[in-house]
């Protein structure tokens, strides 16, 4: 689904604001932290000029600069609204846009060196609000052979990051972004990914979620849902014995209120793990409604 960006007003939509907020939760890898414009295309890797700075970049992370959204870490860029939005990528910010994007940069990089190959919107932005930043962009064009060979030869001074922290690092911040602070707790060092474009993720031989890469979510197994529930995050409490695939709102006792609809929810019962879904209300409308579907239940125990 898209997600039209083509005024102003976009920078407040829900799922914008909701974007930025949880990008605040977000930390870089390694010594360096290489800024990058955005890209017509998306996911961003799909672009040519993204598939360049890949290849100079490798190894080290990466931020995309873009408004509405203010950054994209690239271990973010297939997840959901960012691999979807379209707007204009016309290089002329407004006053709001530098704001919103350079506040949250700063934030994101804190006292890390920042490699800038950007120009136009995105270097003001950098400029306005970066202070450890060299700036590589030669004559406007971040694609061009001389910028590309000013970033390789500024990244030569950093170590890079390992491929298993990084891997480690894209799966923790996917579900920093979905369950919110805390839930990349549920990604431990012995989890790996399995699939050539799905990822099922597993630990210790037991499937904790499938990574729909179509979105960049996580959709979750009991084995998932009892790692969230240990953290008391995205639960759904119930009184009675779960026999169906659709759990009505007046069975449930308590909810986490921080639930919205197509959010992926943990159903317990007596502290036990009875089942995983998808949230259809809110959380504190699954607490007051008397009637209609709280969660669609994908998997249950038997």
């Amino acid at each position: 689904m898209k997600v039209i960006c083509s005024s102003d007003e976009s920078l407040y939509r829900p799922e914008v604001v909701r974007w930025r907020d949880r990008m605040a939760m977000m930390a870089p890898l390694g010594d360096v932290v290489v800024a990058l414009p955005c890209s017509m295309k998306k996911p961003y890797s799909n672009s040519k000029s993204h598939q360049k700075f890949k290849r100079a970049t490798k190894g080290y992370q990466e931020v995309i600069v873009t408004s509405p959204f203010g950054i994209c870490p690239r271990e973010m860029e297939n997840t959901f609204p960012i691999q979807s939005y379209d707007v204009t990528v016309s290089g002329d910010w407004s006053h709001e846009e530098v704001k919103i994007a350079g506040e949250l940069l700063k934030a994101y990089v804190g006292d890390k060196d920042v490699i800038a190959n950007v120009h136009g919107g995105y270097e003001e932005v950098c400029r306005n609000y970066l202070d450890n930043c060299e700036y590589v962009c030669v004559d406007g064009r971040p694609t061009s052979p001389d910028s590309i060979y000013n970033l390789r030869q500024a990244l030569k001074k950093y170590p890079k990051v390992k491929h298993r922290d990084k891997v480690l690092n894209e799966l923790r911040s996917i579900a920093r972004y979905q369950f919110g602070e805390g839930a990349e707790a549920i990604i431990g060092d012995d989890v790996v990914a399995k699939g050539r474009y799905h990822r099922n993720i597993y630990s210790n031989g037991k499937q904790l979620a499938l990574l729909n890469r179509d979105i960049g979510l996580y959709t979750l197994n009991l084995e998932g849902g009892r790692r969230l529930a240990e953290l008391g995050i995205h639960v759904v409490e119930i009184d009675f014995d779960l026999q169906t695939n659709s759990l009505f709102a007046p069975g449930i006792v308590d909810a986490d209120l921080s639930i919205i609809p197509n959010d992926e929810v943990v159903v317990v019962r007596n502290d036990e793990v009875v089942g995983v879904g998808k949230a259809v209300l809110t959380g504190k409308e699954m607490i007051e409604s008397r009637s209609g579907i709280g969660v669609k239940i994908r998997h249950r125990k038997k």
